[in-house]
């Protein structure tokens, strides 16, 4: 049998297609984060043609897609999605979009993200961001049973038959149930679970299902929970699998690929010129597989001469991939220089079906290419986005060199004073200092010292509003007598446990838009076309970094979320600030915080890009913490830092004992956020870990912000019981880290608050 080749391009969704089921050969039914589910209809046979109408039109996300079959009681099946608005949506085909759907389900508590239908058609499965997967019997639409126990996101699910459940979670383990909720087996996999897939009786290998997910690899499997093969090719994410009536294997990832498995051979790799693809599914009549991706166009491929797509559309297809940029991180690390020129691609060929050639093209830049062993040849598949490093940026006063330079304002009139500020210093003994040198009353001392700390490190405890840095170093101004640049004293001398959580919004929009132009600009001026902005581009950014200033959620789009994710981890990384910069403003939201986590692990976005690297500009690992810390400002964000703890956990433990004060007191302010989280939500590991974390800090830390902020945080985990209270006391020894804490810090607030923790370890 031949390869796949392209059959159609279906275009009309508006955003992301992340789902795709293909019921009957004349059939395709796709979902899309524009709210709407389609169905299309095959109007013509050669070349193929479709046409769609809108099934459904909602008010969130939609994420997942289920067919149910025909049935005497549905002769034409039924539409089930779902979606953010946490509702399964129920629906006869043949209804318009604005009819009453023929259900709703309702029972979950976060975004439907999976959903399957047993093969005869009696049962509905969903999987939630709410760590449940749910059995619903269709028909009987009041009620489903929970099938409890997942300790994370329920990513995939799998009707096997109606007898067995099968499902994957974000926990990395693959649980088999009985409808009734009766937990049969659990597998521990290694890696998070993203995709699930019946697998034909006759399966040569023998298993029953396959699993994908985060590390790449496809998994078969018996029922009985014994792996019987990994399918290793693809180089990321794995999010969805379909099995072909001839018994071969489909697999859609995050690498751009769609690829098909024969036994444990990859037999074609189909590149699609999109960041993602998304969703793949086959026709059990005639083998033709669709699929979703984040380009927002269906693609249907068939290994059928008579349904292919005519050559002209064929040719642009291929172009489209050509032309597409891979960014770096997606692919193994290499060297420019080492790279083999363009005559490799005629001297040797490739050794396996997708493997990928770098190649330093004459032009300078470096293009991918992957084997075909259909057509004995290197296919282009893009050209690699590169990235540079190197320094930050200061700020020049009086012949030094300093991170900050502020105005302040002392008398009506007249020219405002410099304070010249190194993130390295402590900032009382920089105001007091300034107020020495300029003869300013004494009681200017606190008013400077806090202005000094809100305009280097945001949030202050208790003052979620206060002004966060400035990197650039301009329009940062203070006038002595200010109130609204002070914090305003606790009302309560109580200060553990912490129950708000701290975030960091306030911002100069402006100065920062500004900066990233001038960068674009930079890149431009140096030749680097594939990562610079087009004009269309900077205009999306301008409307979106509007819509941040004016706190309108619903104007931020999905276009410029990519533009600030692609600029904060693909440019060259002195210039990636301003962009981590408007990330941490995005984080604050749950609409731009539920595309990006739809896409793939927030945390790995951030980690493949090198900002939590040894090597990484401490500005911009401090600005990726502080956006993980707004994270927990939105039901969103908190179910993404609780799903991936670990990851963060790892990214930012490495810099526990830096110098470089902004980034430890983004990691300490991090750490509050997760100690009121964990107050509500009790993990004691997790909380145990904190603690581990928090006693080295105090024990190397000698700045009074740090230190005060580890110590808030450190009391909110004691106070979740006395076991808490036993650890801290017996294995991390806490009371060591106290007496520290009161010998480098003499100020009131460390004193209070270190009372407040000795009391309780008593």
């Amino acid at each position: 049998m031949g390869d796949f080749k392209l059959s159609a391009s279906l275009r009309g969704h508006e955003d992301d297609v992340r789902s795709v089921a293909f019921p009957t050969p004349t059939t395709i039914v796709s979902a899309s984060r524009d709210f709407t589910v389609r169905l299309w209809q095959r109007q013509s046979t050669t070349p193929p043609s479709y046409d769609s109408t809108i099934k459904f039109h909602g008010t969130e996300f939609v994420n997942s897609l289920a067919i149910v079959p025909p049935s005497s009681t549905y002769p034409d099946g039924l539409i089930v999605s779902g979606g953010k608005d946490q509702i399964i949506h129920v629906h006869q085909p043949n209804q318009a979009v604005g009819d009453n759907a023929e259900a709703l389900l309702i029972g979950h508590a976060n975004n439907v993200c999976a959903l399957d239908v047993s093969p005869n058609g009696n049962l509905i499965i969903s999987g939630s961001w709410d760590t449940e997967a749910r059995v619903w019997q269709i028909g009987k639409w009041e009620s489903s049973t929970v099938l409890k126990g997942h300790a994370a996101s329920v990513w995939a699910v799998l009707a096997y038959d109606d007898s067995t459940v099968i499902t994957g979670c974000a926990d990395q383990s693959i649980r088999i149930f009985q409808p009734s909720g009766k937990l049969v087996k659990s597998i521990q996999t290694g890696d998070v679970v993203r995709a699930l897939c019946r697998l034909p009786t006759n399966h040569p290998s023998g298993a029953q299902f396959a699993s994908a997910g985060n590390d790449a690899v496809v998994r078969l499997w018996t029922l009985e929970g014994r792996q019987v093969q990994e399918l290793h090719g693809h180089e990321n994410f794995i999010y969805s699998l379909a099995a072909l009536p001839d018994g071969q294997l489909a697999s859609s990832s995050e690498d751009r690929t769609v690829r098909i498995w024969k036994g444990q051979q990859c037999v074609q790799t189909i590149t699609h010129p999109a960041i993602s693809v998304w969703s793949v599914a086959a026709c059990s009549e005639t083998g033709d597989i669709v699929t979703g991706a984040s380009d927002r166009i269906v693609r249907v491929f068939t290994r059928s001469p008579e349904r292919y797509a005519d050559e002209a559309a064929i040719a642009q297809f291929n172009d489209d991939v050509k032309s597409s940029a891979i960014p770096q991180q997606a692919l193994p690390n290499i060297n420019k220089e080492q790279l083999p020129g363009p005559e490799f691609l005629s001297q040797k060929s490739g050794t396996k079906e997708g493997q990928v050639q770098m190649i330093n093209e004459a032009n300078g830049n470096v293009s991918a290419y992957q084997w075909s062993t259909a057509a004995n040849q290197w296919i282009n598949v893009g050209t690699v986005v590169d990235q540079v490093g190197s320094s930050g940026r200061k700020i020049s006063h009086n012949g030094k060199e300093y991170d900050y330079v502020f105005d302040v304002d002392v008398e009506e009139g007249k020219p405002p004073l410099k304070l010249p500020y190194n993130l390295s210093q402590n900032p009382y003994e920089v105001a007091r200092k300034f107020c020495e040198d300029h003869k300013l009353p004494i009681t200017y001392l606190d008013q400077v010292t806090s202005f000094i700390v809100q305009n280097t490190q945001g949030a202050t405890l208790g003052q979620p509003g206060a002004p966060g840095a400035d990197p650039w170093g301009t329009d940062s101004r203070y006038r002595p007598g200010d109130a609204s640049a002070v914090p305003p004293r606790r009302p309560t001398p109580k200060l553990i446990p912490q129950k708000e959580y701290l975030d960091i919004l306030t911002a100069n929009h402006k100065v920062i838009f500004k900066k990233l132009q001038e960068f674009n600009q930079k890149l431009i001026d140096e030749g680097l076309k594939d990562l610079c902005f087009n004009p269309t581009n900077i205009e999306t950014l301008e409307t979106t970094v509007a819509a941040l200033e004016r706190g309108q959620e619903k104007a931020i789009t999905s276009e410029g979320v990519d533009l600030i994710v692609k600029a904060a981890t693909q440019w060259p990384e002195d210039k990636r600030l301003p962009a981590l910069d408007l990330l941490r403003l995005l984080f604050a939201y749950s609409t731009p915080v539920t595309y990006l986590a739809l896409q793939q692990s927030i945390l790995t976005l951030l980690a493949e890009s090198g900002v939590f690297a040894s090597t990484s500009p401490p500005n911009n690992t401090m600005m990726a913490v502080r956006s993980l810390g707004n994270l927990f400002k939105t039901e969103e964000g908190r179910a993404v830092v609780n799903d991936e703890f670990d990851a963060v956990h790892n990214s930012v433990s490495p810099f526990l004992t830096v110098t470089h004060r902004n980034l430890i007191i983004a990691i300490t302010t991090l750490y509050i956020n997760y100690s009121v989280l964990f107050s509500s939500n009790n993990n004691a590991d997790r909380a145990l870990t904190l603690l581990d974390d928090l006693s080295k800090i105090l024990n190397s830390a000698t700045d009074s912000e740090v230190v005060y902020r580890a110590l808030v945080a450190t009391g909110t985990l004691l106070s979740l019981g006395d076991e808490y209270c036993e650890a801290g006391r017996d294995v991390f020894h806490l009371g060591d880290g106290l007496a520290r804490a009161e010998e480098k810090v003499k100020e009131p607030r460390i004193r209070n608050v270190v009372g407040e923790i000795r009391a309780l370890l008593k």
